[in-house]
């Protein structure tokens, strides 16, 4: 029996263009976090919501960078653990890459709970029926086929990017008053100001995690060196322009103290803009959660299998569905943590570690970058690893500065 039998290791096929790879980006990047975080950053930052947009984005922007430079080089599932592993090592490599998993894993358990919980307030049906129904689904849709899942993540893209792009019609006239969108964009010369700046910035930069999924899929990608960068870049295009006005508009909308306490922000706002009911909003965002579970399945499971085809995870998940060509074991097994974390324990404090988590993989990928180019002999990649630093610093300065906000604020 030949080594490939044993492992049931194979090739996954490639199926993804650039529009399917860039509705993969936007359905993982614009879900849920945009619905439950546009009050919150509005209550940090105030009038200058906008700015705390701009100032994540530029985050995002760097690694985003660091990202593109690396998979032109490095074309492979696993993304993170493989950047990681060819610039620091199999030792860094490995946090990396379960850092990646792990993110996936919790968030998706988190968002499980709270869709359920949204959805068990409308039917009675039991909240771990629910937990374990909606697991299941999108763990055999991912299954399936990468296609299928993409096809089923671009069909949600669409109805949250259309629920968020009513929103910023209704608003429009607001956009209108070109003074008052301008003072968005200009803050008081107040340290305090500042400082709810960059405190809201870091809070919406968590809006934008998911733009790194992306490289996840380069195996599964027609020319991949070509079309996984340029799928990044409109990626965060797209995303930083919808979350740019939606913030000017929750800016500028009437009856703020409503959208900052509600619990369903954007349906708030769009009842501040359009004065009809927000609970249209409300059942897009349930449904946004569903392609939040969807997405990280697909991701972490494509990390797991580049993992074990770099050495660096055990080789059992690199087996492959003979038939639908995906990580089937990768799969159900990312499927059964999920619904294991979701049934069992509280995830509250582990969700509010996604953040540091996701801060530090992107500053091993930024070193990776730096390691990388500095021993390149290729003059074009040996520029790029004072960018490689630079995005290092800037995500291990936030971690810093998250540690030691959440230390201040728990005494």
């Amino acid at each position: 029996m030949s080594g490939e039998q044993d492992t049931g290791k194979g090739k996954l096929r490639r199926a993804l263009t650039l529009p399917w790879l860039v509705f993969y980006g936007v359905g993982v990047t614009i879900g849920a976090g945009i619905f439950a975080l546009i009050g919150q950053v509005l209550a940090r930052a105030g009038d200058n919501a906008p700015l705390a947009f701009l100032l994540a984005g530029l985050i995002a922007g760097v690694t985003g960078v660091s990202y593109a430079v690396l998979i032109r080089r490095y074309p492979k599932a696993g993304g993170e653990a493989v950047f990681v592993n060819r610039g620091l090592g199999p030792v860094f490599a490995r946090v990396a890459g379960y850092g990646v998993v792990m993110t996936g894993i919790i968030s998706s358990a988190v968002i499980a709970l709270a869709f359920a919980g949204y959805l068990g307030a409308l039917f009675p049906v039991p909240e771990t029926l629910l937990v374990m129904a909606v697991i299941v689904l999108l763990s055999a849709v991912a299954w399936f086929g990468v296609r299928e899942s993409v096809l089923f993540a671009a069909a949600i893209t669409l109805l949250e990017l259309g629920a968020l792009i009513v929103v910023i019609a209704f608003g429009a006239p607001l956009l209108g008053d070109a003074r008052a969108v301008a003072m968005t964009f200009v803050p008081e010369q107040e340290t305090v100001v500042y400082m709810g700046i960059l405190s809201s910035g870091i809070l919406a930069f968590f809006a934008f995690i998911g733009f790194e999924d992306i490289v996840n899929m380069c195996e599964e990608t027609v020319a991949a060196e070509r079309t996984v960068p340029r799928a990044v870049y409109w990626t965060l295009g797209i995303t930083l322009v919808v979350y740019v006005l939606l913030a000017v508009i929750a800016a500028l909308a009437a009856d703020r103290e409503a959208i900052v306490t509600s619990g369903a922000p954007m349906a708030r706002l769009f009842e501040a803009v359009s004065g009809h009911s927000g609970k249209p909003l409300a059942a897009t965002a349930a449904i946004a959660m569903v392609n939040g579970i969807l997405v990280q399945i697909v991701m972490a499971s494509r990390v797991l299998y580049g993992m074990a085809n770099e050495g660096i995870a055990p080789i059992w998940f690199a087996g492959v569905d003979p038939v639908r060509q995906t990580p089937a074991r990768a799969t159900v097994f990312v499927g059964s943590v999920i619904l294991g974390l979701a049934l069992l324990f509280p995830l509250v404090r582990l969700a509010e570690a996604t953040s540091l988590i996701t801060l530090s993989v992107f500053a091993l990928v930024n070193t990776a970058l730096f390691a990388l180019a500095r021993r390149s002999p290729e003059r074009k990649l040996s520029r790029m690893r004072w960018w490689g630093l630079f995005g290092a610093l800037l995500c291990l300065t936030l971690v810093g500065f998250q540690l030691l906000t959440g230390l201040a604020g728990s005494h």
